[in-house]
């Protein structure tokens, strides 16, 4: 036998691996050729030719200095994400309220490293972001899935029972909620803050597609409770660029810098994302229109019959099918890739553009009549 068809032939589950990670499953997307792919909650608009010029001159002027590590820190991306969250939630930051990484998922891997990990645990209130239970994970922190309401939104009674009994390390409140679209009110957001016995990850990564107010609202009044998680990827036209950040009291820098890499921002990343901030007014114009969009789609969608849930995000959640997974399959067979988040009875669709959305209303509207 070679080795390569040794190789082949182990699986995963027989390498030494740590006993809470056997048997899980990768996170994962299906990345497929389509002609209409909504199912990972992108942008669909590319960025502007402006800021893509912008972009090219950057990366060349910089091009001589990539012999030398990165600035570790990040602090002229900071100052920019500072002004910006400033701008667009209202409440004035400094970079010495502002940490950035590869994506939100590395923002959140890294408060897990300092303040999870083994023999302290994470509440979450599921249906939601899937990434949160796999970063516990690879933290070995205790993850506890805390069910949301028929109508999907947090039971405040029920969580603030959960969190008296369970007293978490670590308490998750995405909102918009991924993947059902509806908002968590900050007065309940502010109930579990002051019901929590650690700190609290309020996850915005949709906060632009929202009019509700952001979390950052309430850091001055528990620096050392609350982190406020941000993104690029969605509302800036920036998920290949890999860009997530937090807003906190300085405290909360000082301890992710106690877990994080060292140059884990590369210099071309951070160059990236403040030429994204550069153009982020015309960027962002883009979102009153998927925000149309959405409307548009789901008026169609309850038109047709669907149950469709509220939603301030960039998606919809949808149902009620008899066996969610077949009808995905049949949007699949239609041209159309949306997303089964393993939750029955219902999917969920990103708002893409004009065209993308037709493509995706007539597959529903063949399936729903059961037309070819």
């Amino acid at each position: 036998m070679s080795a390569g068809t040794a190789a082949a032939n182990t699986t995963v589950d027989e390498l030494p691996l740590r006993l809470e990670l056997k048997g899980r499953s990768a996170y994962g997307a299906p990345q497929l050729d389509v002609p209409v792919a909504l199912n990972t909650n992108e942008n669909p608009y590319p960025p502007s030719q402006a800021l893509i010029d912008d972009l090219v001159a950057e990366t060349a002027r910089l091009g001589k200095s990539l012999n030398r590590y990165p600035d570790r820190d990040a602090v002229d991306l900071r100052r920019e994400l500072a002004a910006y969250v400033s701008r667009q939630t209202g409440v004035a930051v400094s970079q010495d309220n502002v940490w950035a990484a590869n994506g939100s998922n590395e923002i959140l891997q890294q408060l897990l490293q300092a303040f999870g990990g083994p023999g302290r645990t994470a509440m979450g209130f599921t249906p939601s972001y899937s990434m949160h239970p796999i970063l516990a994970a690879g933290t070995q922190t205790e993850f506890i899935a805390v069910p949301r309401g028929e109508d999907f939104r947090i039971d405040l009674g029920s969580a603030l029972a959960q969190v008296e009994q369970h007293r978490p390390d670590v308490i998750f409140i995405t909102t918009p909620n991924n993947p059902t679209g509806d908002v968590t009110p900050l007065e309940a957001v502010e109930e579990l803050i002051q019901a929590a016995p650690g700190i609290v990850i309020v996850d915005e990564a949709y906060a632009e597609f929202s009019a509700s107010p952001s979390a950052a609202h309430l850091i001055g009044r528990y620096p050392d409770k609350l982190v406020v998680s941000r993104t690029m990827s969605k509302a800036f036209d920036f998920a290949g660029g890999r860009l997530g950040y937090f807003v906190a009291a300085p405290a909360f820098i000082e301890a992710v810098m106690l877990v994080r890499l060292p140059y884990h921002l590369s210099v071309l990343t951070q160059a990236a994302a403040r030429v994204a901030l550069r153009h982020a007014d015309e960027t962002l114009a883009n979102v009153d229109k998927l925000a149309r969009e959405r409307e548009r789609v789901r008026e169609a969608l309850l038109g047709l019959g669907f149950e469709v849930v509220a939603s301030e995000s960039n998606f919809l959640f949808f149902g009620h099918f008899d066996n969610s997974h077949a009808t995905w399959q049949a949007f699949l067979d239609r041209g159309v890739l949306i997303r089964d988040v393993g939750v029955p009875a219902y999917l969920r669709v990103t708002v893409g553009l004009d065209h993308e959305n037709d493509a995706f209303l007539e597959a529903a509207k063949e399936i729903r009549y059961g037309t070819a």
